[in-house]
């Protein structure tokens, strides 16, 4: 399972620098450090740091020359754009990492211990 997120540019790697910090970019860096601590293959790419691999993707290129760069953060799972516009929260990459699952589309997660 690889997840792939692509970004605006931003003023550093994370965006969690200068004087006005974005709250949202706070809370992905944690939580991208959370899902890298269960061994998930995770990554994100800011356009200004990393635009090699914004050219390099097909799905990212094709999306850029549909919505632009007003389009992002896109994350991809294993090729497959699953949200675009808003960064995935904790839970969200959780499930694209596939540590829990959707329950009968009642918003509930399951693993393998029971409901949560």
């Amino acid at each position: 399972m690889a997840i792939r997120v692509f970004e605006p540019a931003l003023c550093c790697n994370t965006g969690v620098c200068g004087t006005d910090v974005d709250e949202h970019l706070v809370k992905f860096t944690a939580d991208l450090q959370f899902l890298k601590e269960q061994s998930v293959d995770i990554e994100r790419h800011n356009m200004a740091n990393d635009p090699m691999a914004f050219a390099q993707d097909k799905t990212v290129s094709s999306f850029l020359e549909t919505a632009g760069s007003a389009g992002l953060p896109l994350t991809i799972v294993d090729g497959v754009t699953v949200k675009t516009g808003k960064y995935p929260t904790r839970e969200e990459l959780m499930m694209y990492a596939k540590l829990v699952t959707v329950a009968g589309g009642d918003g509930g997660c399951c693993g393998d211990t029971g409901c949560c």
